[in-house]
């Protein structure tokens, strides 16, 4: 298993967008909002959610080659 070291700010930040995310997919598929109001908010949290993910994992990887070469 690999261990990856991440700063607190950035683990939270990573679980705030995975929120996000899956607050937005529950909005899409959830009937208690009118349609064009809950079709507009759960695509843009899924956006949200979705647009974010590519740093954050370009930022998880860095911290694991980073911490991979530290043990060396």
């Amino acid at each position: 298993m690999r261990q990856v070291s991440l700063p607190l700010h950035e683990l939270a930040f990573i679980a705030a967008t995975r929120g996000l995310a899956g607050a937005g997919i529950g909005l899409l598929l959830a009937d208690e909002l009118p349609r064009p109001v809950r079709k507009a908010l759960g695509w843009t949290l899924l956006g949200i959610g979705a647009a974010t993910t590519v740093p954050l994992a370009v930022s998880v990887f860095r911290h694991s080659d980073e911490t991979r070469l530290e043990r060396r």
